[in-house]
């Protein structure tokens, strides 16, 4: 007991730290290989509709020898940037201290002028991409007056360590593709958690000139796109890095973000509230399924399918499923209103399908909540979460500097977006449209497969799940000892090593 002890001890100080390799997982143990593929806006109900639909589908398959969760839940603000972390950390924005891709952190400095904490918008998104959209500018990046001004990368801003650090440092072999080079916040805090990551830039054009829509005001282009970035994961499934042009090994954690259906919700949308797809999300959807099945295919062909664990789910799914509760209020409606409630704000006002909002001068909180109110009918306003209700999710804005000051939730179906806005659904919100997503573990080592659970569960729940399933303790991960987030329910991951031959460590 005192080995097991110690030994859980140095793999979670080599989490923290990066420190030296620690033996990778053990032949005997029964899963060698974790692969988490996220689809954005893949809702809990796409996923049943589309098994329903296509019984003889990839994903029906991977349902019948695994467990789907139909009542999990990704954290909120729904955001893909948040939603990832939680995959990846077991936290929520409370711990990681990231709450969207555009957000203020009122220590920092912006790329230029004065380097002094007068507080800076952080924008983690394609807009800090350097020309052709292959890296990040450091000019574009805020600074930090504490640690001599230099530019905050995504990593640096990240506060706890990620699954791909834990799994570095313990000897293991990582990837993960996704849609910005700002995604390199995955590499964690150290800056190294990845060793194969793979980032094309989705806003570039076929020249190479960042256009937010080159991609994703098309279906096909977005499926196009999730194609190469398929084929770079089956590569590393091949041996080799995600280029082809090196050999590697096979990746111990790895995995990679899907966008066609994300944007097929918001180009096309569902034909009604029980969420029927429409025609071009259905296929859209099967377009993913393909994707998996090619994936699932070089598995096997590789011997890997039997000591590879799969996990499907979404960062965050997309509002509103009902077509008929869609109503866009113009984001600037909102900005005129905290700009008349009080001078000079807001420092940073973020919308989607709620609004973040960050003032210069946080005594004002009480002035603008109480006029946003009073206007909610025309704002789409369900309700203002500020003061008292706003520290039930978040540390105060007050003690934290990143803490949104107020958040406003819109009621059902509203998008804040420019005027004119047309798409059909979106998400960064907090109702059960945005949330309520896929989650699927699948593999063939799992015991009664094929089974459905319908306990409440969170997707942060994925990144200890993950580390269970290789062998190593969760605790490694900072974001699980603080809020003490638990495994996915259904498998006791201990017992399942144990009946292949021992623990993994």
């Amino acid at each position: 007991m005192l080995l097991a002890k110690t030994i859980r001890t140095a793999v979670a100080l080599l989490g923290l730290c990066g420190g030296a390799a620690l033996a990778a997982p053990a032949a005997a143990a029964p899963i060698k290989h974790v692969l988490l593929i996220s689809v954005d806006g893949l809702h809990a109900l796409d996923l049943r509709t589309y098994i329903e639909i296509h019984p003889d589908s990839h994903l029906a398959a991977l349902a019948a020898r695994g467990i789907e969760y139909t009542h999990a839940d990704t954290v909120v603000p729904a955001d893909s940037f948040p939603g990832l972390l939680a995959l990846v950390t077991g936290g929520t924005p409370a711990v990681t201290g990231v709450y969207y891709d555009s957000s203020w952190d009122r220590s920092l400095a912006p790329p230029t002028g004065p380097c002094n904490a007068i507080g800076a918008h952080v924008l983690y998104n394609e807009a800090v991409d350097a020309p052709g959209g292959q890296r990040i500018d450091a000019a574009k990046l805020p600074r930090d007056p504490a640690h001599g001004c230099r530019p905050v990368y995504p990593w640096q801003y990240l506060r706890v360590n990620t699954v791909f650090n834990v799994v570095h440092a313990a000897g293991g072999y990582t990837a993960w593709a996704d849609k910005h080079p700002a995604y390199a916040i995955v590499q964690g805090p150290s800056g190294n958690g990845v060793s194969d990551l793979y980032t094309p830039e989705i806003g570039v054009d076929g020249e190479g000139h960042l256009d937010t829509d080159a991609v994703t005001a098309s279906i096909a282009r977005t499926e196009t796109y999730d194609t190469g970035k398929m084929e770079a994961v089956i590569r590393e499934v091949d041996g080799y890095r995600h280029d082809g042009h090196a050999r590697a090994p096979v990746p111990t954690l790895f995995g990679l973000n899907l966008q066609s259906v994300n944007v097929a919700e918001k180009l096309a949308g569902y034909q009604s509230a029980d969420g029927t797809p429409t025609p071009s999300l259905d296929a859209a959807l099967t377009h993913v399924d393909n994707l998996i099945g090619q994936l699932m295919d070089a598995l096997a062909k590789r011997h890997l399918d039997r000591d590879t664990l799969v996990i499907v789910t979404a960062k965050h799914g997309n509002g509103p499923i009902d077509p008929d509760q869609l109503r866009h209020v113009p984001s600037g409606w909102l900005r005129a209103v905290i700009a008349a409630a009080a001078d000079g704000e807001p420092a940073q006002l973020t919308t989607d399908r709620s609004a973040l909002i960050w003032l210069h001068d946080q005594r004002t909180t009480g002035t603008v909540a109480r006029t946003l109110l009073a206007d909610r009918k025309r704002l789409g306003i369900e309700r203002v979460l500020w003061g008292r209700r706003l520290a039930l999710l978040f540390p105060s804005p007050a003690h934290d500097a990143r803490t949104p000051d107020l958040i406003v939730i819109p009621r059902p179906g509203v998008i804040y977006a420019k005027a004119g806005a047309t798409k059909r659904a979106e998400h960064g919100g907090f109702d059960t449209d945005d949330t309520r997503v896929a989650l699927l573990v699948s593999g063939p080592m799992l015991p009664d497969p094929g089974r459905r659970l319908d306990m409440p569960v969170s997707t942060t729940e994925v990144a200890p799940t993950m580390l269970s399933a290789l062998g190593l303790d969760p605790d490694a991960l900072q974001a699980v000892r603080e809020q003490q987030t638990p495994s996915l329910p259904g498998v006791a991951w201990s017992r399942l090593a144990g009946r292949h031959g021992g623990p993994v460590h």
